[in-house]
């Protein structure tokens, strides 16, 4: 049995944001062998039409994104809450090696577990093509 990884739920307000700001503080280390430690063990995703199961699928498409996705930053924002269920939404920017910087926005779904694991992860992510004088993050 793992730990407990606060704040559980049910979420208030109060620790709804803090779970929401762990998780940018996290992704922004752009460090897959941390990040992966906030989901289940069969944590189960669907990220655009990739499906991932378990922290270890995590884990290794955490990392290819991140060795695709350069100079990587995030933004999260609450958007609501219930219970153990989270919608979160988001952006990020970032580079290709060619140089050509993106905006990605999207929405998530999160759902935790009783001992604030995220168990389920849905996200629906667009890019756009940006200048990098275009940058906000």
């Amino acid at each position: 049995m793992e730990n407990k990884r606060l704040p559980v739920p049910p979420f208030s307000m109060e620790t709804a944001l803090q779970k929401v700001q762990a998780a940018e503080d996290a992704w922004n280390t752009k460090d897959p062998e941390k990040v992966c430690l906030a989901y289940t063990i069969d944590t189960e995703w669907r990220n655009r039409t990739d499906f991932i199961y378990g922290r270890e699928e995590v884990k290794q498409f955490l990392t290819k994104k991140w060795e695709n996705e350069l100079d990587y930053r995030l933004k999260k924002e609450l958007w609501g809450f219930r219970e153990n269920r989270m919608a979160v939404r988001f952006e990020y920017e970032w580079h290709n090696e060619t140089g050509q910087w993106f905006r990605s926005y999207g929405n998530e779904l999160w759902e935790f577990d009783k001992n604030g694991y995220m168990q389920k992860r849905f996200a629906s992510i667009n890019d756009l093509p940006i200048n990098e004088s275009d940058r906000k993050l």
